[in-house]
């Protein structure tokens, strides 16, 4: 049987995601609502998956997981100007 990676199962998942925000989108809701509405999301779940249902993050937690968070922002923007322009960043500009 086929393992999928862990990279597959996150890009599989990514665009579930994805889909519900259009869908929600789609039915009406603006997009900067899906979106904040979404990150929200990701930082309740982020601190579940760190603290569980009863816990919280402290400072060194919420810094850890804001500079992932910026540091995948950052990666999609790269991935979206080489889709733009053909080719890779290297980081220069």
């Amino acid at each position: 049987m086929n393992k999928e990676t862990e990279a597959q199962m996150h890009d599989k998942c990514m665009r579930r995601f994805v889909e519900l925000a259009n869908a929600m989108k789609d039915e009406g809701v603006p997009v900067n609502v899906v979106s904040w509405s979404l990150m929200s999301a990701s930082g309740i779940y982020a601190t579940y998956s760190v603290a569980g249902n009863k816990g919280g993050l402290n400072q060194s937690g919420v810094d850890k997981v804001a500079d992932t968070f910026k540091k995948n922002l950052a990666n999609i923007q790269a991935l979206k100007k080489e889709q733009v322009t053909g080719r890779k960043n290297d980081g220069a500009e």
